[in-house]
């Protein structure tokens, strides 16, 4: 039942809404919740216990932090002054390690729904090229959907009680409620305590503005996944799962095609997600800000998957950076090496975890921890290289205000997001490593476009589907367009008149109904992030 199908869209959303308004308003939440676990339980039966389990270990924990703290406070003022400093120094550890403990059992948990298998088999794989006769059998393990989406959610909330961000919560059923909500259960965005459960807890009623502003973030959402990479799927497959037939330019066009397609289906998955929300009134943190008009790598993750960026920000990047290794070696380094060496080192420090982290989180594949230190070193580079080069464009009267200047970072950004994405969509790192290499010869094909996407031998899409396309990425792109500018398109459209709201309703109704990728010859298309 994923968020575009019909089962979804036509009957569970529906049902619930229906449901939800019917319930007195106390009582909602408790709706919202057993609403969460039905449809956890429809996706992955019996394995709701595990974010059942999940929820009342992190509750648990959160309260056995606050009572440490608490503790610690009631030690603290019953002390002399020769006690305080030592008493709050084994409070704090003591705290620490709750949080520690905590956060292992949710990660314990994680690694073996998603990792103990790949690891099993590239240790027999190591244990084999060694010439040993070790072999670790086979241990079945179970993956629970958006496993990795709430088990950071319950790691940030026990790291914003333990920094005293957020009080602890009381109510087991509150926090079940912001890590079950349906929504957002199988693909994010991933939420912050504050974000959203106050809001959730809260049980407003349905309001025809929230369920206008709903649907047409629905209908759009579906625009993207339907029209265009419903149909890019068909070419990508075809030109990743035959890579050896194809080099140059067709690889290329494998790259940016499989590049649109993620950005369409997630986006627009994450469009359904943040509309099916607000018709509960819940405002879901944003995930995308037109990545593709970022001018370096940086600005890209900051417009990327930006609530996945935001969590490694809070809970892993900063930690590290005011950690007191880090601290201390930034502060031998500025003396013995200079500032902009301890800079760089610095910031070496605090993105390799951040990266080799975000690579893992993907999943299990050697070609996701690749992706993680692509990034980690195009962004350190950045880090290093920027510097030197304003002063050499300051020196060289080069106008880096200009418009072919931002075209040229813009361009060069793409380049950096495309190769990423060729190695991201790879399923080994000998296929990734080929096809890389198949970029850079080849260029004289031995069949034109058309004999190859138009060939039913290799693809069932017609002109028309690419036209489809086309036209699609255009509306698209001239949203993203406006919205860069600072033109609120969506708010618009809820603000304007009813002639003009419904005409655009129906435009993308009938846009999805005529030209949307279903039917003959075309398969459904799971969501892409509901697999990690």
């Amino acid at each position: 039942m994923g968020y575009h199908t019909n089962l979804y869209l036509l009957v569970f959303l529906p049902a619930v809404l229906l449901l939800y308004q019917l319930t007195p308003r106390k009582f909602r939440p408790y709706t919202l919740l057993a609403a969460s676990y039905a449809y956890f339980f429809v996706m992955s039966r019996m394995l709701f216990l595990v974010l059942a389990g999940l929820t009342a270990a992190t509750h648990w924990f959160g309260l056995w932090i606050f009572s440490t703290d608490a503790a610690g406070r009631e030690a603290l003022a019953g002390a002399d002054k020769t006690q305080k400093k030592e008493l709050k120094k084994q409070f704090q550890n003591k705290k620490r390690h709750v949080l520690q403990l905590g956060i292992l059992l949710i990660l314990a948990v994680l690694f073996y729904a998603q990792y103990l298998t790949w690891t099993v088999g590239n240790l027999n794989s190591l244990f084999s090229v060694l010439g040993t006769s070790i072999t670790i059998p086979a241990i079945k393990t179970f993956f629970p959907i958006g496993i990795s989406f709430y088990s950071m959610e319950a790691i940030g909330y026990l790291a914003d009680v333990y920094w005293d961000r957020i009080p602890v919560e009381r109510n087991l059923a509150k926090l079940a409620l912001f890590l079950a909500f349906f929504p957002q259960l199988m693909e994010g965005p991933i939420a912050r305590y504050t974000d959203t459960a106050d809001q959730l807890w809260k049980g407003n009623p349905l309001r025809l503005t929230n369920i206008s502003e709903g649907f047409c973030r629905i209908l759009w959402g579906l625009f993207k996944k339907m029209i265009v990479a419903d149909r890019l799927a068909k070419v990508v497959d075809m030109i990743f799962d035959n890579y050896r037939n194809f080099h140059g330019y067709l690889i290329i066009f494998g790259a940016i095609a499989y590049t649109v397609q993620l950005y369409m289906e997630f986006s627009g998955s994450i469009d359904i997600v943040i509309g099916s929300a607000r018709m509960f009134d819940v405002r879901l943190p944003e995930n995308f800000n037109q990545p593709f008009a970022a001018e370096s790598s940086g600005e890209f993750w900051r417009r990327w998957h930006m609530s996945l960026g935001t969590w490694f920000k809070n809970y892993l990047f900063y930690p590290v950076t005011v950690s007191k290794p880090v601290k201390n070696w930034s502060k031998t380094a500025r003396k013995k090496y200079g500032k902009y060496a301890s800079m760089v080192g610095t910031s070496a420090m605090a993105l390799l975890p951040v990266w080799l982290a975000t690579g893992i989180w993907h999943g299990p594949r050697w070609t996701y921890l690749f992706y993680g230190f692509y990034y980690f070193v195009i962004l350190l580079a950045e880090v290093a290289i920027s510097p030197p080069w304003q002063e050499f464009a300051k020196a060289h009267g080069i106008n880096t205000d200009a418009r072919w200047y931002h075209l040229l970072l813009r361009f060069k950004t793409w380049i950096v997001i495309f190769i990423g994405e060729l190695f991201f969509r790879a399923e080994t790192m000998t296929k990734a490593l080929h096809m890389f290499g198949s970029i850079f010869r080849g260029f004289h094909p031995d069949h034109t476009l058309a004999e190859i996407f138009l060939n039913p031998d290799n693809i069932s899409l017609q002109a028309a589907d690419y036209m489809a396309v086309v036209a699609g990425v255009i509306v698209v792109a001239l949203v993203g367009h406006y919205r860069e500018k600072g033109v609120p398109v969506m708010e618009k459209i809820q603000t304007a008149r009813t002639p003009v709201r419904w005409a655009v309703y129906y435009a993308l109704i009938m846009a999805i109904l005529y030209f949307g990728a279903y039917g003959a010859g075309f398969m459904p298309v799971d969501l892409i992030y509901a697999g990690f």
